[in-house]
């Protein structure tokens, strides 16, 4: 007599296999594990600035206004590249043309919002690769008509070494940290199950020391000191517990 397995009964015996599975894919996924971050820095002494620096003008006409900020802006660019300045670390960051209004209050007999002249304010950042010419750059500006911004960040060109520098150090941080765990809690570290590195934007962060180098000779106009760059990386790292 054959017996004829009907769909349910075939549905019941795959569940029956599913559930005959459970516990052992359970045991795999309730590995216990010890979770750690580590944090990572590396110093650099920096290679470039990058100076912000914008020249306003006013006037009663925008046209008279733009002139008169063309001319002056003019004279910057020409200066920064008889400096050396090349012409790929000129940039125009920021542009502007914005009418200026007097307003009815007590003290004036206007009627509504009258438009009494415009700004007109155009801003540059240079990248000057030799800090020794900041400070000359700096006071030449100035004199040139800079009259806003005067921004001042030091960076590094290429940081990606001290970057992988940083890294490492956190690495060994995490380590360190998931060991003195383990031994706490009188077990073993396994394997490393996962690890990830906290996005950032590499962006590096100026270390307030007082042993900061000065850049640029005592004589020079504006005194600049670089001192180091730290930048920070952190990254997150799970150990099996060993079993």
């Amino acid at each position: 007599m054959k017996f004829l397995m009907t769909p349910a009964i075939a549905s019941l015996a795959v569940l029956g296999a599913s559930v005959m599975s459970l516990p052992a894919m359970a045991d795999e996924s309730q590995t216990p594990t010890i979770s750690v971050t580590g944090n990572g820095t590396a110093n650099v002494a920096p290679d470039m600035a990058i100076i912000s620096m914008g020249v306003t003008k006013e006037a009663e006409t925008a046209r008279e206004a733009l002139n008169a900020n063309t001319e002056a802006m003019k004279k910057v660019l020409e200066e920064m590249q008889s400096a050396g300045i090349e012409a790929r670390d000129l940039q125009t960051s920021d542009f502007s043309i914005q009418p200026q209004y007097v307003y009815p209050n007590n003290s004036n007999d206007e009627q509504k919002p009258r438009i009494t002249g415009y700004v007109v304010r155009n801003s540059l950042s240079v990248r000057v690769r030799d800090l020794e010419k900041v400070g000359d750059v700096l006071d030449a500006s100035v004199s040139l008509g800079v009259n806003d911004g005067g921004n001042l960040v030091f960076t590094n060109d290429n940081p990606d070494e001290v970057i992988n520098q940083a890294r490492s150090n956190a690495v060994k941080d995490a380590i360190a940290k998931a060991k003195t765990l383990a031994e706490a809690a009188g077990v073993e570290l396994g394997a490393i199950k996962t690890i990830s590195e906290q996005a950032n934007n590499d962006a590096p962060r100026p270390m307030a020391k007082m042993r900061s180098m000065e850049m640029v000779a005592s004589s020079a106009p504006v005194p600049i000191a670089a001192g180091e760059n730290s930048y920070d990386v952190t990254v997150n790292i799970t150990f099996e517990i060993a079993q």
